[in-house]
C-alpha cells in the first residue's frame, strides 16, 4: 500500500511504526515542519521524509491526516486539487466531523474517520472507524490496516467522541492505573523494576483473560475472591474510596471536553 502520514507528530509516528513493523506498506510518506524529530525513520526501506504534504499526496493512495484539528482545514484546502479518484482520506483527528471534511473537499471522496490508539506502535491498538457514503465502499482497506496493527471496530460517527475517551484517551487512563500499582508494590517491598514487571503483565494478563475467554470482567473477579479473603478486602476498600466512581466521573469529564472542542468548531 501507499501510505502518506500528513502530521508524523506522536500519533503519526506511533502510525509509521505499526505500519513498518507490520510490512503494511509499499511506501510511506511522511510529512512534518521540522523533520529532524523524525529523522529516525530515514533508515527503513520505501520511507520518504518530507515537509511539502503535496508531495505525500501526489506519491500516495492512502492519506492519513494525524495534525491538529486546527490545521486540518488549511491542509485539505490546500491538496485538494490534488485529490483523485483513487484517494481514500483518514482522518484521526478528534471532532473534525466527516461533514466538515465533505464542505471543503467535497463529498465524492472516500472519507474515513480513525480513532487509534498509541498502541498501535506495538501493534496493539483498538481503533474505531466510520465514514461517509463513499468511504463505506473502502472501509475494508482501514480495516485491512488497522487490524495489522491491533483491532478495528465500525461504529456509527455520532460514537466516535465516546470511542476517542474510551479507547484513545483510554490509554493514558490505564498508564494511571499500572502506575498506581507500582506504587502499591514498592510501598509493599518491591524495588522500582520489579514493581513495573508486576504491575504491566498482570494486567496485560487481566485483559488476555477477557479477550481469549470472552467472559465478563466480574466472572474473573469471582474466581479471585475467596469468603473473608484479601481480594475481597482490597476491592471493598478500593470501591469505599470510590474507585469505579472516580474512573466514570474522569471519562465523562473528558467526554464533556471534547464536546466542548466539537461545538467550538462548529
Amino acid at each position: 500500500m501507499k501510505i502518506a502520514i500528513i502530521g508524523t507528530g506522536n500519533l503519526g509516528k506511533s502510525i509509521a511504526k505499526g505500519l513498518i513493523t507490520n510490512n503494511a506498506i509499499t511506501s510511506l510518506y511522511l510529512t512534518k515542519r521540522n523533520l529532524d524529530e523524525i529523522k529516525d525513520f530515514e533508515v527503513y526501506k520505501g520511507v520518504t521524509l518530507t515537509q511539502d504534504n503535496a508531495e505525500a499526496v501526489k506519491h500516495s493512495d492512502i492519506l492519513i491526516f494525524a495534525v491538529q484539528p486546527a490545521h486540518l482545514e488549511n491542509i485539505l484546502k490546500v491538496i485538494k486539487p490534488l485529490l483523485t479518484e483513487k484517494h481514500v482520506l483518514i482522518s484521526t483527528i478528534a471532532g473534525f466531523s466527516i461533514a466538515k471534511m465533505e464542505t471543503i473537499v467535497g463529498e465524492a471522496p472516500f472519507i474515513i474517520r480513525a480513532m487509534p490508539n498509541t498502541a498501535i506502535a506495538v501493534g496493539k491498538s483498538m481503533t474505531c472507524l466510520c465514514s461517509n457514503e463513499n468511504g463505506k465502499q473502502r472501509i475494508k482497506v482501514a480495516e485491512a490496516i488497522f487490524n495489522r496493527l491491533g483491532t478495528s471496530i465500525e461504529i456509527p460517527e455520532n460514537q466516535m467522541q465516546a470511542a476517542t475517551v474510551v479507547c484513545a484517551s483510554g490509554i493514558a487512563f490505564w498508564m494511571r492505573l499500572i502506575r498506581a500499582t507500582m506504587q502499591a508494590a514498592i510501598q509493599l517491598g518491591f524495588d522500582a523494576k520489579e514493581a513495573q514487571e508486576l504491575a504491566m503483565h498482570t494486567c496485560e494478563g487481566a485483559a488476555s483473560l477477557l479477550i481469549t475467554t470472552g467472559n465478563h470482567p466480574e466472572q474473573e473477579i469471582d474466581k479471585v475472591t475467596t469468603p473473608k479473603g484479601c481480594t475481597i478486602q482490597g476491592l471493598n476498600e478500593m470501591e469505599h474510596k470510590g474507585l469505579s466512581s472516580s474512573l466514570i466521573q474522569g471519562m465523562v469529564a473528558s467526554f464533556n471536553k471534547i464536546s466542548n472542542i466539537k461545538t467550538n468548531q462548529l
